[in-house]
């Protein structure tokens, strides 16, 4: 069920982008907003206390490495995970900078959602306003149907992908410990940069204020 639902977070991501009748980015800012803010939030509620639960002493390293390796991938993705799709309208060719920053990232991310189910839903509400924002960014690029509806199915396979490499490939349960460490410094970097162009000029409105005290809140709860 959990990959199931892993998929369907894009799935449901295209539906909302092709149902909506403005392709505008505005349409997703406060969505996105209240993501950030909830990832950045199970990050430092679930994920941080159970990599220093172990006691690694290269915890830290493994958080760090994971901030650079976000920040390399978006050298591709050009910040697809954040809210931010660059394609070159002119050519129909498909994106494969683009596939690749974002699978690394989506097939990274799918690890710690297996056995923590706030966790888990931390990463589709992560994920719902990506695959809006990359239906949007195709369907104004005049992409093919067939390229859009390619580079989504293998985007949303990625994640699931990487929760099954967690729970089934043996040799990968000796690292977990570093590979959550290295999702929360992937987290740290992807939610942070959300909530800092969450608004226009780098400022709050109240309504964005409101939407992230909201977020922290739910995933406090929870």
């Amino acid at each position: 069920m959990k990959y199931v639902l892993l998929f369907l977070a894009v799935v449901v991501g295209f539906i909302i982008a092709s149902l909506s009748k403005s392709k505008n980015l505005n349409q997703v800012s406060l969505y996105l907003a209240f993501s950030g803010a909830f990832l950045l939030s199970i990050t430092v509620f679930e994920l941080l206390p159970e990599v220093y639960h172990h006691d690694a002493p290269s915890t830290g390293l493994w958080i760090m490495m994971g901030i650079l390796l976000q920040i390399i991938l978006e050298f591709l993705s050009k910040g697809a995970e954040h809210g931010h799709v660059h394609i070159d309208v002119n050519t129909n060719r498909f994106p494969w900078m683009l596939f690749i920053g974002l699978s690394i990232h989506a097939f990274l991310e799918g690890f710690p959602t297996v056995d923590n189910t706030k966790v888990l839903i931390g990463v589709l509400v992560h994920k719902i306003p990506v695959a809006v924002i990359l239906a949007f960014f195709f369907i104004k690029a005049e992409y093919s149907k067939t390229k859009t509806l390619s580079f989504l199915f293998l985007f949303a396979c990625m994640t699931p992908l990487g929760a099954y490499f967690s729970q089934e490939i043996a040799f990968v349960e000796s690292y977990l410990i570093q590979i959550h460490a290295l999702v929360i410094g992937i987290f740290l970097h992807v939610a942070t940069t959300i909530l800092f162009e969450s608004s226009k000029d780098h400022k709050f409105n109240l309504v964005k204020l409101l939407t992230i005290v909201v977020a922290i809140g739910i995933a406090y709860i929870l």
